[in-house]
C-alpha cells in the first residue's frame, strides 16, 4: 500500500494511504456529512473539480451498484475518507468503492484524520488541495472556471411520458432529478445548457427546469438574460445552481459560503407553515437575502443552521426554486413535494396533468 499525502494550499499537510488511480490530483476540498449515499455523492456532477472529504468513517462497506449513479462518469477531482472497505457485502453490489476510483481515473485517499481535516476546512473555509504520493511545493496550476462546460449534454436527449412535457436545462444535473419527472409520467426533453431561447420554445415545453450543476453561478451570467425569458414565458422550477441562477436573472446576487452546505442532514424552514425540513444540499453559494427584491420574489425557506436563504417565489410568474435538493438521492424525501408544486404550476397554466410524485 503506498503512502500519500493531502496538502493544502494554506501549508496543512494530512498523511494517508492512496487508493483509486493513485494519480497527483487538485481541486477545492469540501466536505459531505452523509452517513450514507457515497456512490451518489461521488457521482453527482455537481462536485466537478472538487476533492470530496467523506465525514463518516467507513466508506464502501455496502459497494457500488449499477443503479445508483448520479452521472455516467465521475466529475470529482478526488475522495478523502477515514477507512476505505476493500470488501464490501451487499447483494447489489458489483464493485468496491476504491476499485472504482481506479476504474475512473479518480484519485483517493484512505486513513486520513477526516475529523481534523473537516475542523481545519471549517476554520480555513474551502481551499484547494494536492493528493499526491509525494511531499512537494503546491502546483501553480490554474484551475476551470466553468465546469458546467464539462458535465452538460451535448446533445438534446428525449424520454417518452404521456404528462407534462419538460424541458431539463442541464448545467449537471442529477440522474435522480429526471427520475422524479419520470415518475410523475412526464415527458422530459434534457437539452444543453447553451441552448437558445428560440430551440425551447421550439420544443414547445409545457415547463422548464434549471439543474444543479458545478461551480461559481456568476461564470453564467451571460445566461441571465436568457433565463429570465424562459421564466416569463414558461413555469419554471429551479434547483441549486438553478435556484441561483434564477434569483440572478431578476436582479438578485450570490456570494461564497465559508464552507458551503453538504449533506443529507441540512436543516430548513418552510416560512408559511413553519414546518422544519431534513434536506439534502450540496452548494458553495448562496443568494445573499438583501439583494432579493421582495416586490419580485417571495422568500419561502431558510437555514435553520445559518440563516442563508433555500426557497424563493415570483411573485407575477408561475415560478419557484429551492437551494436543496427535493430529490434527495442521498438524503432524506421529505421535499419531494417540491415536484408537486411545480407540476401543479404547469397544471394551473397549461391544464396538462401529471400522475402524483
Amino acid at each position: 500500500m503506498d503512502n500519500g499525502y493531502l496538502v493544502l494550499e494554506t501549508g496543512e499537510v494530512f498523511p494517508g494511504t492512496l487508493i483509486g488511480s493513485k494519480g497527483d490530483a487538485i481541486g477545492e476540498v469540501v466536505f459531505n456529512t452523509s452517513m450514507t449515499g457515497y456512490q451518489e455523492i461521488m457521482s453527482d456532477p455537481s462536485y466537478a473539480g472538487q476533492i470530496i472529504v467523506f465525514c463518516y468513517p467507513l466508506i464502501g462497506n455496502y459497494g457500488i451498484n449499477p443503479q445508483d449513479f448520479e452521472a455516467a462518469n465521475i466529475y470529482a477531482k478526488g475522495v478523502v475518507m477515514g477507512e476505505a472497505c476493500h470488501l464490501p457485502n451487499h447483494y447489489s453490489s458489483e464493485v468496491a468503492a476504491p476499485e472504482l476510483l481506479g476504474e475512473m481515473g479518480i484519485s483517493g485517499l484512505s486513513n486520513v484524520d477526516t475529523r481534523e481535516l473537516v475542523k481545519t476546512i471549517r476554520k480555513r473555509g474551502s481551499v484547494k488541495g494536492f493528493i499526491t504520493n509525494t511531499l512537494k511545493e503546491f502546483p501553480d496550476i490554474k484551475v476551470p472556471d466553468n465546469w458546467v462546460e464539462l458535465v452538460s449534454t451535448p446533445k438534446i436527449k428525449n424520454f417518452p411520458g404521456a404528462g407534462p412535457h419538460i424541458v431539463l436545462v442541464d448545467y449537471g444535473y442529477k440522474k435522480s432529478i429526471l427520475e422524479a419527472l419520470l415518475h410523475a409520467n412526464c415527458q422530459v426533453t434534457v437539452v444543453p445548457f447553451t441552448t437558445s431561447l428560440e430551440e425551447v420554445e421550439a420544443l414547445q415545453p409545457d415547463g422548464v427546469l434549471l439543474s444543479n450543476g458545478p461551480g461559481n453561478p456568476e461564470v453564467l451570467k451571460s445566461h441571465l438574460p436568457k433565463i429570465k425569458m424562459i421564466v416569463e414565458k414558461f413555469p419554471t422550477l429551479g434547483i441549486c445552481l438553478g435556484h441561483q441562477l434564477l434569483a440572478m436573472a431578476f436582479g438578485a446576487t450570490t456570494e461564497k459560503l465559508l464552507f458551503g452546505h453538504r449533506g443529507g442532514n441540512h436543516p430548513v424552514k418552510e416560512l408559511v407553515t413553519g414546518k422544519v425540513y431534513i434536506t439534502s444540499q450540496n452548494h458553495s453559494y448562496n443568494v445573499k437575502e438583501d439583494s432579493i427584491n421582495l416586490d419580485v420574489f417571495s422568500i419561502t425557506y431558510k437555514n435553520i443552521n445559518d440563516g442563508t436563504v433555500e426557497g424563493l417565489q415570483l411573485k407575477n410568474f408561475p415560478a419557484l426554486s429551492v437551494q436543496f435538493h427535493p430529490e434527495a438521492h442521498p438524503g432524506p424525501q421529505d421535499t419531494n413535494y417540491i415536484f408537486e408544486k411545480f407540476l401543479t404550476l404547469i397544471h394551473e397554466k397549461t391544464g396538462v396533468m401529471s400522475y402524483a410524485i
